[in-house]
């Protein structure tokens, strides 16, 4: 105990807040960082787990919490590995406590949890330089910062996210340990390198360096949409594609991992997070095509896919969804092997996939060339009749529930969707009435009653025939 703990109060557990940081980019980030002879000091509520796997790479491990009963427990949880664990807030951790310095500190969890309602005042530039302080000439500091405007405020709609938890006690103001708004005013505090981490700084699958390659985009789109069930503001995983052919995967990012002193690192966590080699998602370059209305290129690379698909054996078919493989001009390649499974064989599979890649476009409220509000069958036949196959009500029945309407995802889509609707509604209002006004003239011409006034005798007579 060195003053400032929490006795009741838990990080590891929480009742009502954040759990402790865990999950594949943070092992990953230490087994590249980490050295068998370093001292670390590891600031912060971090799982068990993951503090059993750093402890079990070095030559000692200090532990700084602020909640006494998480102390007690890593302390019995590492029983027999190099660990110390010190309870209380980063504001009360002085040179008495600990190494006078570290080869490595580590504060994944970012800074705002190092301290408690005792602490005065402590800001986070405050906060860093007490970890900065602790450091070793060619020490190493890794350090996370969640984003105050990442790209989960454009989709999440839980309105009730703003209330307040029980983890989001008053503070003096001056003393906020919220990191600056930004990335470049965190990186111009901290600086080394930066990871873009998806799809949350507690839940970090994957960590993304500004070099990570064309297909990051699609990795921390999986990420997020997974995280996000809908319904949402927007399509999460149409929001961080887009987010990343702009240039702003990074800015975005709901928090980030800096690398200080640290050289020669890979550009994506875990490293094979991000498949190697060219190519872009199939699902991409089909909804290009459908945005422009470049039927050719339809007609190209449906009948290419379908192709392909039937010469695959049934386990690579079955995954190699247009959302989960990669093109590069006619050679495909699966993009990852945890990809959503899609039963059947032949046409039935087929026919399953190009049902996926229907529901995924409608769902994202991508813009189509055909009608707005046609159903999910007619969309797949329509792909399905450029590769030549048929969907019958037999083979629909095999790969489908039923045709019920699609809505997409997004709240921002849905409206989208519903003005194209007006649109269309709007425009085929106006050719009835521009009918109805030819028909009218037509009907009011010279020659349209002689025609009237010749034939109406006529028909009289054959209906009279006819009676008798």
């Amino acid at each position: 105990m060195i003053a400032g703990e929490m006795l009741n109060w838990s990080d590891l557990h929480p009742e009502d807040g954040r759990p402790a940081i865990d999950g594949p980019a943070p092992a990953a980030l230490l087994d590249a960082v980490l050295t068998p002879a370093d001292s670390v000091l590891v600031a912060g509520p971090h799982s068990i787990e993951l503090l059993a796997h750093l402890a079990g790479q070095v030559t000692s491990v200090d532990v700084l919490v602020r909640s006494a009963p998480d102390a007690e427990e890593i302390a019995d949880q590492l029983e027999g590995h190099p660990v110390r664990v010190f309870c209380g807030s980063l504001d009360r951790f002085g040179s008495e406590h600990g190494e006078s310095s570290y080869d490595v500190v580590v504060a994944l969890d970012g800074l705002p949890r190092l301290v408690g309602p005792d602490t005065p005042v402590l800001t986070w530039t405050d906060a860093l330089a007490v970890l900065k302080a602790r450091l070793a000439p060619e020490g190493r500091l890794l350090v996370a910062a969640e984003n105050s405007f990442g790209v989960e405020r454009l989709i999440q709609p839980d309105v009730t996210a703003t209330v307040p938890r029980d983890e989001a006690w008053p503070r003096d103001i001056a003393g906020s340990v919220e990191a600056p708004a930004g990335l470049k005013a965190v990186h111009a505090i901290v600086g080394g390198t930066v990871y873009a981490v998806y799809p949350s700084l507690i839940e970090p699958a994957v960590a993304l360096a500004d070099t990570a390659g064309p297909l990051a985009g699609a990795v921390a789109a999986r990420a997020v949409a997974e995280r996000y069930a809908s319904p949402t503001l927007m399509d999460p995983y149409r929001v961080v594609q887009d987010a990343f052919a702009a240039g702003l995967g990074a800015e975005l990012a709901p928090g980030w991992y800096f690398v200080v002193g640290a050289a020669e690192l890979p550009s994506v966590f875990p490293a094979d997070a991000v498949p190697a080699g060219p190519g872009v998602l199939l699902e991409e370059s089909l909804l290009a095509a459908l945005k422009i209305d470049d039927q050719a290129a339809l007609r190209r690379t449906v009948p290419g896919y379908v192709s392909w698909l039937l010469e695959q054996d049934a386990k690579v078919a079955a995954v190699a969804s247009a959302d989960n493989l990669l093109v590069d001009g006619t050679s495909y390649k699966v993009f990852a092997g945890g990809g959503v499974v899609v039963g059947g064989t032949g046409e039935a599979l087929v026919v399953g996939q190009l049902a996926r890649f229907v529901r995924r476009s409608l769902e994202a409220g991508s813009r189509e060339p055909w009608a707005v509000g046609g159903s999910a069958r007619d969309l797949t036949a329509l792909l399905a009749s450029m590769a030549g196959i048929t969907v019958t009500e037999e083979l629909w029945a095999s790969v489908a529930g039923g045709n019920e309407p699609i809505q997409p995802v997004g709240y921002a889509e849905q409206v989208a969707t519903i003005a194209r609707l007006s649109q269309e509604l709007a425009d085929a209002n106006t050719q009835a009435s521009w009918f109805e006004s030819q028909l009218d003239g037509i009907r009011r011409s010279r020659p349209y009653r002689i025609g009237q006034a010749v034939l109406n005798p006529a028909r009289v007579v054959v209906k009279r025939v006819r009676r008798r």
